[in-house]
């Protein structure tokens, strides 16, 4: 096989070069205009439950503003979840604020509710205060248990942010993620379910916030007829170009969600014959995810092909990173790394132009943020230690699920 099968990687829908052509035409070239408009229009469209959408430059930047909106800063203390990407937990760091690590339950991977109310009774015996929001992240597009999350939030009176840049389409009972808490986040990255190229949004739950984000975002300006300003801003909307591109993608947006649900049963159909490797499904029936990553995880016992030469020379560039800068010349080891099986099924796997990626290292294992509190079982650190993301985007046709699964049959060791 002479082509390389990404993780992830967006498609055109062949709509999105009109919306392009008309941004110049009108010389609409700015971070405002129309198709930023009907973008948002769409999107509010999409995620309905009568919410707000405001688009901007990245998922980041949305939880930044969320942040911002719900009163977070410095020396507050915010409730994230540590098994995820670092763009939950960073936009905390950028407001002088604390994130409070919180495990994942076994299910879906997600924020465990009750070591969540743990945390916050914990937080406020040993602050005085109570966290200033919550994160839970919808973890390669698996729902989060919202219900429970949102119960214990009400019950303390903490915001909800919801990070579903994974989970664009995923929905818990019907209902869209990002549309339950205060603020919902969504990502349009090169990788993910639709992409701007880069951007994001926010959902908002009324007009009144929609105006207090979109204000923020473009660098909180006062009312006068020259730049006078009371507050900080930020540089944070979507360009009409790139809103562009959301546009025309938003035409293919649920033959995208449907064609990862089919690549997940053909993963779910293939891994329930293959003793030691097992697909991470929902068990709910209130779960509706995406399957933005099908993921794996590996029984320790399950040997695999190349295994002794596995962590034998210090990775010198980004595994899946696409336009990343890294520092190289580390050591070949961290304190917590995935299985030595793991490692060598994804150097396999690469030998044959399969890209596959670890698992998000918990935050609460990060360097970064090693004097952050932190509630945990073992959970999330457990299933890093295990878990594989295979190929799952639109690119990735039936064949190469195939040509992947057999791979993943040859590199083990009879």
């Amino acid at each position: 096989m002479n082509k390389r099968i990404y993780l992830c990687l967006a498609h055109m829908s062949g709509n999105e070069q009109k919306y392009i052509q008309e941004a110049f035409d009108t010389n609409w070239v700015v971070p405002l205009g129309p198709n930023v408009n009907g973008f948002e229009d769409d999107l509010k469209r999409f995620v309905g439950q009568d919410k707000q959408v405001v688009a901007l430059s990245s998922g980041t930047a949305a939880i930044h503003l969320a942040l911002i909106a719900c009163g977070v800063q410095a020396g507050d203390e915010v409730i994230c979840q540590s098994f995820t990407f670092c763009a939950s937990s960073n936009p905390v760091a950028y407001l002088g604020a604390t994130p409070i690590f919180v495990d994942s339950e076994p299910d879906s991977w997600n924020m465990n509710p009750v070591l969540l109310e743990k945390a916050i009774i914990d937080r406020k015996a040993k602050t005085g205060n109570y966290p200033k929001a919550i994160i839970p992240v919808a973890l390669y597009g698996m729902p989060y248990l919202i219900e429970e999350i949102m119960a214990i939030a009400n019950k303390y009176n903490i915001p909800v942010i919801e990070d579903a840049a994974e989970g664009m389409g995923s929905r818990w009972d019907g209902q869209v993620l990002g549309t339950f808490g205060e603020f919902g986040i969504l990502s349009f990255n090169g990788n993910k379910m639709i992409t701007t190229s880069g951007g994001g949004a926010l959902i908002c739950k009324d007009t009144e916030s929609k105006q207090k984000i979109m204000w923020y975002a473009t660098q909180a300006r006062e009312a006068y007829p020259y730049y006078q300003h009371e507050a900080i801003g930020y540089n944070y909307r979507l360009s009409n170009i790139c809103a562009g591109i959301g546009r025309g993608q938003m035409t293919v947006l649920n033959a995208h969600i449907n064609h990862h649900k089919h690549i997940a049963q053909l993963y779910r159909e293939a891994f329930a014959n293959i003793e030691g490797i097992t697909f991470h499904d929902a068990s709910s029936t209130k779960h509706d995810p995406n399957f933005w990553l099908n993921t794996i995880t590996l029984d320790e016992n399950l040997h695999i092909k190349g295994e002794e030469n596995a962590y034998a020379e210090a990775i010198q560039g980004a595994v899946g990173g696409a336009a990343g800068v890294v520092h190289g010349g580390g050591s070949i080891h961290t304190s917590c790394e995935p299985n030595r099986n793991v490692e060598a099924m994804r150097l396999f796997l690469d030998s044959a132009g399969i890209e596959s990626r670890p698992l998000w290292k918990p935050m609460h294992k990060q360097p970064v943020y090693a004097s952050s509190p932190a509630y945990i079982d073992g959970t999330a650190e457990s299933i890093f230690h295990k878990g594989l993301c295979l190929p799952s985007g639109p690119m990735v046709t039936d064949e190469d699920v195939a040509y992947i699964i057999a791979k993943i049959r040859e590199a083990i060791k009879g």
